[in-house]
């Protein structure tokens, strides 16, 4: 595998193993209380376990005739008809702050479930009858780490999120791009891909993954948004998954350029970008986050608040990340930190806190 070095970082010598049965952890009253605060709970028509009474299911296939992993699941005609009217207005809390008046075209006409991963999520087809226009969105059961997660992508990173919480369920909006393992096999070779505004992408995704302690992005948990410009194209490399946030012991899980299935951007960077560039872009990612983190900082504060207070993984994996992370930063800071969201706290000051 090429060296990493190139990032700034030492190789990791053993392979990376992503914990497969991370558990789910319940919501605390000082991360409801800041969802409530922030306009993130709202009542909503239909929860999570209303989905689970589908009488069968088929699998899902791409173009290509591919298994997708999920599964188009069905119901009883009556149960069908009341969770389609409860989802359309799901979707206008989520697009239109619970606007119905222009619900009565909507329609929900496919649902999937995905058995896999740890959020077994829900995904929502909602179909304009006048059109035929489709958009989609997730029902999930609610996991702190990922609502921590949501909040810190929205807060630190450029991409705005839209989501909604209701006791254990979760609603989330579709984010729109190419999946980056699809990505990989299919695009990164093309002739007219711009591969150094891709490579500057990726540079600056694998430094807000490290500076917010975002785990386990392989390349099917993150996105490709690609934008037409009046000379050529744009590309943001957009995470897509956060159920890893801030749970692994290992410095290397929260580097997407660790991950074997990343490999190929990583080497396509090393081609394309200087040592100096690649500080460029670290610094300007780190600029423009901690300038982030100053116009939210009092939502940021009761976002740590919060997090500091709440068990996000075993003791054992919260030593271990203390520990890496002193070694990185040659400093004995973390062994103050008592939680995760300690190290999530300490890790954003020494990375975007003044120098």
């Amino acid at each position: 595998m090429l060296s990493m070095t190139f990032f700034g970082f030492p190789d990791i010598p053993t392979p990376l193993e992503i914990s497969r049965k991370k558990p789910p952890y319940a919501i605390s009253p000082e991360l409801r209380a800041y969802l409530r605060a922030y306009d993130r709970e709202a009542a909503l028509p239909v929860a999570y376990a209303d989905l689970l009474q589908f009488t069968g299911s088929f699998p899902l296939l791409d173009r290509t005739g591919k298994d997708t992993l999920w599964q188009t699941v069905f119901y009883e005609p009556q149960t069908l008809r009341e969770l389609s009217a409860g989802l359309t207005e799901v979707y206008a809390l989520l697009k239109t702050a619970g606007d119905l008046s222009f619900t009565e075209h909507l329609i929900a006409d496919r649902i999937d479930y995905c058995e896999f991963g740890n959020s077994k999520p829900f995904r929502v087809r909602i179909v304009n009858q006048l059109n035929d226009n489709y958009d989609y969105f997730y029902v999930k059961q609610a996991d702190a780490s990922r609502l921590f997660g949501l909040e810190l992508e929205h807060l630190l990173s450029p991409n705005s999120l839209t989501y909604l919480v209701s006791g254990d369920t979760l609603i989330e909006e579709h984010i729109v791009g190419i999946p980056g393992d699809d990505f990989i096999k299919q695009h990164l070779n093309q002739p007219q891909l711009n591969q150094v505004r891709i490579a500057k992408e990726f540079v600056k995704f694998n430094e807000r993954c490290f500076v917010r302690l975002l785990g386990d992005m392989r390349a099917y948990n993150y996105v490709i948004a690609v934008t037409p410009d009046f000379e050529d194209e744009q590309y943001r490399v957009r995470a897509i998954d956060f159920d890893q946030q801030s749970y692994e012991g290992r410095r290397a899980m929260y580097l997407p350029q660790f991950f074997k299935d990343n490999a190929a951007v990583v080497a396509m960077c090393a081609r394309h970008i200087t040592p100096a560039t690649l500080r460029q872009y670290q610094t300007e990612e780190r600029a423009l986050m901690a300038r982030r983190a100053h116009a939210e900082r009092d939502r940021l504060r009761d976002l740590l608040a919060a997090m500091r207070h709440h068990a996000l993984a075993p003791p054992e994996k919260v030593a271990q990340l203390k520990a890496e992370l002193n070694r990185y930063h040659h400093t004995t800071a973390f062994d103050r930190c008592d939680s995760m969201g300690d190290v999530v706290r300490q890790n954003l000051w020494l990375m975007l806190g003044p120098k």
